[in-house]
């Protein structure tokens, strides 16, 4: 499964996510120094895209001269208060209605029994109980946080409801990701470590620092990091949490360079839904 990110065709220079550059050996650890990511910051005033603005956050306001007083709290609008200042750009809401959808052309049979059995209202949009009932009848058992992360990531909306294109769209991508789980769980105790997870996430086409990796394990480890090693349950949450920050920060990274800027009120809607799910 060839995912962001790639190479971008028609550029002529390498891209700081994907997989590890040419002529290094698949599964070997990727030369982290080189990636965009991680790397030490600019000194202050030399580029530095994250230098703080002249009065960040809607910070205390003052004349020239004067120490600022705590009731003089101000936005970029003049207002009082904190967040967002009167101009602040729209955003989709989190919750938009899921447009009704139908099959897609030459669906498997099963796939669509198997929705509409859990489809009992007849309503053509299942919940997040629903669909870890239908999945479950597959021999596929997720928590609930794993199946609201993904009616998430296939709806983009927490509305917790999945209609039948979205619904062929997760089972497939489920049996890939099943497969990718399997071909890495090289010793067939049901988990996988962290070598194992890197290149699992690499043949996804996500090269992930050593640091990161560590996070992920240690989030996704069931036990609280004492196995160090992640089940398929939550290997399938971890991929969906690398996988779709990742699309989130390619919409912002509209050069491919490895760099992004987000508003504070973008980051929080790209990083929140990952952890509200």
């Amino acid at each position: 499964m060839s995912e962001y990110p790639n190479k971008p065709p028609g550029h002529g220079y390498g891209y700081g996510y994907g997989a590890p550059p040419s002529g290094q050996p698949y599964g070997s650890s990727p030369p982290y120094s080189a990636n965009p990511y991680g790397a030490a910051p600019p000194p202050h005033g030399q580029g530095n895209p994250y230098a703080p603005a002249a009065a960040p956050y809607a910070a205390p306001y003052a004349p020239p001269g004067q120490k600022p007083h705590k009731d003089n709290f101000q936005t970029h609008g003049g207002s009082s208060g904190g967040y967002p200042p009167a101009s602040a750009p729209s955003y989709p809401s989190p919750f938009a209605t899921l447009v009704p959808s139908a099959f897609p052309p030459g669906a498997d049979p099963s796939v669509i029994a198997c929705f509409q059995i859990a489809d009992q209202d007849g309503s053509g949009l299942i919940d997040d109980k629903e669909l870890q009932m239908a999945l479950s009848s597959y021999n596929q058992s997720f928590s609930l946080r794993t199946v609201r992360l993904l009616m998430y990531h296939f709806t983009n909306t927490n509305i917790r409801k999945i209609g039948p294109k979205e619904f062929t769209s997760l089972y497939y991508n489920l049996q890939n990701w099943r497969s990718i789980f399997e071909r890495f769980d090289k010793d067939r105790s049901g988990k996988i470590d962290s070598s194992e997870l890197r290149d699992a996430l690499l043949s996804m086409g996500f090269a992930v620092s050593p640091t990161v990796l560590d996070l992920l394990v240690s989030k996704f480890d069931k036990t609280g990091g004492k196995s160090k090693a992640i089940e398929y349950d939550n290997f399938i949450e971890c991929c969906l949490t690398v996988k779709g920050l990742t699309e989130k920060f390619k919409e912002k990274d509209t050069n491919y360079s490895g760099s992004a800027t987000f508003t504070y009120e973008s980051f929080m809607l790209t990083v929140l839904p990952f952890l509200i799910a």
